[in-house]
């Protein structure tokens, strides 16, 4: 099984987001971005091509929004400096300074459920990500698929806060049953 024979897979289901990759750098063969809709089908179809689970975590994506709009400023700012630059060599009046616009709220940060797949007889492994917005964190559980990924989900849902739907049992795994806490939120404070 080669990343190109399931990269046309995925696609033909709907999957539109995925890259192929450099294995001997990054240690996967496919990187996919899926809607938590299109999570199922496109597990189904590893499933289908005989991968398995390896590992399911989590990935707090907090800040990035601000640090998004942060960039932009930089580089509207250096566009802005370049071009005031540019009149004056060329003898013209340097353009006035406009002020910072709004540009409206920042949109919401979110966590990702990142899952890692691997293949027994070929070399090909395959890591899908799914993002979720802070305030919902919700994703269809795959342990109707993979029924190992049951201790997997848990795992990521104590830490992370990630809740899996559908999940027959979503009790804290590793954390007490009274934990009102996600450790590895950036957020948390002990």
């Amino acid at each position: 099984m080669n990343g190109g024979a399931i990269k046309e897979k995925l696609a033909a289901g709907g999957v539109l987001a995925v890259n192929e990759t450099e294995y001997a750098r990054k240690g996967f063969a496919l990187d996919m971005q899926v809607a938590p809709e299109q999570l199922l089908a496109a597990i189904s179809v590893l499933d289908a091509a005989g991968f398995f689970i390896e590992a399911i975590t989590g990935v707090d994506w907090l800040g990035e929004q601000a640090a998004l709009r942060k960039e932009a400023e930089t580089k509207a700012a250096t566009a802005a400096k370049a071009k005031a630059e540019a009149a004056v060599a060329a003898g013209e009046e340097p353009p006035p300074i406009e002020p910072a616009t709004e540009q409206g709220e920042l949109a919401e940060d979110a966590l990702e459920a990142v899952y890692d797949f691997n293949h027994y007889e070929a070399l090909c492994r395959v890591t899908i990500r799914t993002r979720v917005p802070r305030s919902k964190p919700e994703v269809p559980t795959i342990s109707s698929i993979y029924p190992g990924a049951n201790w997997h989900e848990r795992e990521t849902h104590d830490f992370f806060g990630i809740t899996f739907v559908g999940h027959p049992c979503l009790v804290p795994l590793l954390l007490p049953e009274d934990a009102d806490f996600h450790p590895l939120l950036k957020d948390f404070l002990p």
